[in-house]
């Protein structure tokens, strides 16, 4: 029987309700993508078979070529960041590192325009460039070039954040041993540094290819045209430009089919978590060349992630700010912004939990599994073709897309968001479980106990990491609001883009720092408050 109410170990607390509320949660996830799934099916069967111009080979071997161009140059970037900040001590390292823990929540939409706010024709550079030699610089920014670099900036800085922990990690005794033998920098990093490392470049490759091959802000903004699309806006030009609904199924199976292979693959490697924590101070150090080295790593890479966002603010920041705030669909978008990522970060955190309870609740794998794997099944699914399916579904049954866009948008973004939070949650619930689950028996406690007494007061500060994760993603949407949005319904990401749309760059810059602002401080601050307010209640 899959959901026995009692558990077999002597040690895990008896808690049915966890556990069928946990499989409710999972079962309703399921049946939502199943229902999206069978949307889009039933499309493909019931649209008439005229021919579409859609180029689906084209469109594969172009996704996979900027996703695995983007994989291999993030971990090798990625790498040679995480051993520079291993090795350097210097004030304002855990600024710095603080910095590119920071790149898994920075919109792409934002990294993409701030690209252009440096390199573009308008750009600092190329400004700098025709004062200097009264030539201008043309960087080819528009095309795979571009794409490219905002991807390797985002992705290579996370990649770098997950592997410093890996190096924080190296046990004390095995770095004393390797100091008594005098291995050098390079023999350091192959005999103590890789074994290490290797065994979280599978996994973290997978991530890095799947928010690559689904990217969707960035080549929109960045792509340049037919030539360069990918599938999630082929996706979303099928439906809002040329309404080729038979050519939109048709990308969003080969999608689906493509990413479900991918996590089936990245399934037997080990799981990658967003949160981190802090960094150790380093406790070796090299000899001058490869300090040298390190120092040239570690200054490109914080140019390199740093500049465009610092543009932003700059040119952001200004006059235009009075203009922008004197619109009254500029309020609309931004309250609309908060109400929904606030909502969506609440809803992902419950949502969370339940799974995260369910899971930690039992022993048996089969059970186990059966309550998380759904939660994963917006990796194989994306927002784009997330958001076909439900544009299908509400047409289908007679409902206005802007009618349930609210609903939509807020669920869509919530399951975008979960796979990350139950990676953050499941562990520590797990553990609590494994090592504290006997002395809760022992005591007694029930269940709504045990999560206040016990549970909440050591999981708190990662609560308030889910909720900081969540409410940025929501935040920096921009692949489900570009199907729903309308005239009274956007979000600031889609007021940007019409601005974009529009030629009216200084509005584009106006939200988009507004939106870089909006992100550090729910980054920054969600995770202190909620540890404050847990550490206050104990």
């Amino acid at each position: 029987m899959l959901l026995s109410p009692r558990s077999s170990s002597l040690v895990l607390p008896h808690r049915p309700f966890r556990l069928l509320a946990g499989a409710a949660i999972a079962a309703a996830i399921a049946a939502l993508v199943a229902l999206v799934l069978l949307a889009i099916l039933a499309t493909a069967a019931g649209e008439p078979s005229r021919q579409s111009s859609v180029d689906v080979w084209h469109l594969v071997v172009m996704t996979s070529i900027q996703a695995g161009l983007t994989t291999i140059l993030s971990l090798l970037v990625g790498t040679a960041l995480a051993w520079a900040l291993n090795r350097l001590r210097f004030p304002g390292r855990d600024l710095v590192v603080g910095l590119f823990a920071s790149a898994i929540v920075t919109p792409g939409l934002i990294v993409a325009f701030g690209l252009l706010a440096v390199w573009g024709r308008a750009g600092w550079v190329n400004q700098a460039a025709l004062g200097l030699t009264g030539h201008p610089l043309e960087v080819p920014l528009f095309g795979l070039g571009g794409i490219l670099a905002a991807h390797v900036i985002l992705d290579a800085s996370f990649a770098a954040r997950i592997l410093l922990a890996r190096l924080d990690a190296i046990p004390e005794k095995r770095l004393k041993t390797g100091q008594s033998l005098g291995l050098g920098a390079w023999q350091r990093f192959a005999v103590i540094d890789w074994p290490m490392l290797r065994t979280s470049l599978p996994g973290l490759a997978a991530i890095i290819f799947l928010l690559a091959f689904t990217s969707f802000p960035i080549v929109l903004l960045l792509g340049g045209g037919p030539a360069n699309q990918t599938l999630e806006v082929a996706i979303y030009a099928a439906v809002r430009l040329d309404f080729d609904l038979r050519g939109a199924v048709t990308l969003a199976l080969v999608q689906i089919g493509i990413c479900s292979a991918v996590i089936l693959a990245a399934s037997a490697f080990a799981p990658i978590s967003a949160s981190t924590g802090g960094s150790t101070p380093p406790r070796w150090r090299d000899g001058p060349a490869a300090r040298l080295a390190q120092w040239t790593v570690l200054v490109f890479g914080i140019v390199g992630f740093a500049l465009p966002l610092l543009a932003i603010l700059i040119d952001g920041i200004g006059p235009g700010i009075a203009d922008v705030a004197s619109r009254e669909s500029f309020w609309k978008a931004l309250g609309t912004s908060l109400a929904l990522g606030s909502g969506s970060a609440m809803l992902t955190l419950l949502l969370a939990l339940g799974i995260g309870m369910g899971r930690a609740a039992s022993d048996r794998p089969v059970l186990r599994i059966g309550i998380g794997a759904p939660a994963y099944a917006y990796l194989a699914v994306p927002a784009v073709v997330l958001s076909l399916g439900a544009f299908l579904l509400v047409r289908n049954a007679g409902v206005l897309p802007e009618t349930a866009g609210p609903v939509v948008v807020l669920l869509a973004n919530a399951l975008l968001s979960l796979p990350f939070a139950l990676a953050t949650l499941a562990p520590p619930l797990d553990a609590i479980a494994e090592k504290r689950g006997r002395l809760i028996r022992s005591l007694g406690l029930g269940g709504w106990r045990q999560f206040t007494a016990v549970e909440w007061p050591l999981i708190g500060r990662e609560a308030g990491v889910v909720l900081a994760l969540s409410f940025c993603f929501s935040l920096g949407d921009l692949g489900v609001i570009a199907l729903f949005g309308t005239e009274d319904f956007a979000t600031l990401p889609l007021l940007m883009y019409r601005a974009l749309g529009a030629y009216r760059s200084n509005d584009a810059a106006t939200i988009a720092a507004l939106m870089l602002l909006i992100t550090i401080a729910a980054f920054v601050l969600l995770p202190k408050l909620i540890g404050k307010l847990t550490d206050a209640h104990r």
